[in-house]
């Protein structure tokens, strides 16, 4: 098979005239054959020439014979969940993206479904399923503090258990993990993040090997209308070209932050996949090809958080990740708001955790950039 980069570049084209580049189709609606029957496309929100190029490349990075795009990563994870009904439960690691702990905690309780949270889901054992539990939602690393679940484990339990596992995939990629390789059943991530790449396009990407499913989640593209459109496809399918050269670079620049920072007073503690335990190394080592590009961490508690923040000049104080540029957030008022006092607890998120995401300007920029704000505070 192809390496990763090469199926990026060479997963379409236009094999009639000779294009390097997959043309867009903008149109809503399309001639139907007038003898009867259906033709290949009928109407965008259904399906479209464009969203299928971005949909046929995915999979191919997913090694999945299913990928569906959709407006927005939510959208997409929505889909999944959104298959659930009155009386199913989910098992959910926590912390989780907070658009996803408002899934579980706002949208599956209106439908009657309940949503078990475990704060450490490499401690899930028979025990905690039981006739109702039909899906175990999991990110790995966690966001934001990068804890590390056991892919294959979880897979085994759930299935023994007749359930679904749910990977949401958005920290890592495709090009460093891939979770239906492992036995996920379903992989979400959002495409606005890394496969996007530069922090201007809304997507997010479905993927899965499940048939039937697969059914359920084009249906809910059709009932919902969220789907990707041909416009937003078409920079999706150029922007993940470079998807792994921009994370290399992003990767070898967070190694260099972090070892930065680690040897820092001003710096209590650092977080990166595997640094919970030596048990958790080896399950992010067996399973990934990489630790990405995203930690998170603490100053000590004599030194003022927003001073810091302040006299950033290269990182941006903003949410997202997975950009070119270098952002830095504060989860606990921003991306997690959501979070109730008692889950942020469980969860294990302090009020001053700052969440980093490094782009790929020069490094020695972004190590200038935090030395004087570390300074400042």
């Amino acid at each position: 098979m192809p390496g990763f980069t090469t199926r990026t570049i060479h997963a379409l084209h236009d094999v009639s005239l000779g294009a390097v580049v997959p043309p867009i189709y903008t149109a809503s609606t399309f001639l139907q054959p007038t003898e009867g029957g259906e033709g290949p496309f009928e109407y965008q929100r259904g399906s479209n020439p464009t969203r299928t190029d971005a949909e046929t490349t995915l999979a191919a990075l997913e090694g999945a014979r299913h990928s569906f795009a959709f407006a927005t990563g939510m959208a997409a994870t929505g889909a999944v969940l959104g298959t659930l009904s009155s009386g199913d439960s989910v098992i959910m690691g926590l912390p989780v993206y907070g658009g996803n702990y408002r899934w579980a905690t706002i949208e599956l309780p209106k439908r009657g479904v309940t949503t078990h949270f475990h704060d450490d889901l490499n401690g899930l054992s028979d025990e905690d399923f039981d006739e109702s539990t039909r899906i175990v939602f999991l990110e790995t690393p966690s966001n934001p503090t990068l804890r590390v679940t056991d892919i294959r484990r979880v897979v085994d339990l759930a299935h023994r258990h007749g359930a679904l596992v749910v990977v949401d995939n958005t920290f890592l990629t495709p090009y460093l993990q891939r979770p239906l390789e492992l036995g996920a059943d379903v992989t979400v991530q959002s495409a606005t993040k890394y496969p996007g790449g530069h922090a201007d396009l809304l997507g997010g990407v479905v993927s899965t090997n499940d048939d039937p499913l697969a059914e359920q989640v084009h249906l809910a593209q059709m009932v919902s209308g969220g789907v990707l459109s041909p416009i937003d496809s078409y920079r999706l399918i150029q922007s993940v070209k470079t998807l792994g050269i921009r994370l290399d670079r992003q990767q070898e620049n967070t190694r260099r932050v972090v070892e930065f920072l680690r040897g820092r007073d001003e710096v209590a503690r650092v977080l990166v996949p595997g640094s919970y335990s030596d048990a958790e190394a080896r399950i992010q080592e067996g399973q990934a090809d990489g630790p990405g590009a995203l930690f998170s961490f603490e100053l000590t508690p004599d030194k003022d958080v927003r001073a810091f923040l302040g006299a950033l000049k290269v990182f941006g104080f903003a949410v997202s990740l997975g950009g070119i540029e270098s952002l830095i957030c504060l989860p606990t008022s921003m991306t997690h708001g959501a979070y109730s006092s008692e889950d942020r607890e469980l969860a294990h998120l302090t009020e001053n955790l700052l969440r980093v995401a490094v782009g790929i300007e020069d490094v020695e920029d972004l190590l200038a950039d935090l030395a004087q704000a570390l300074d400042a505070a």
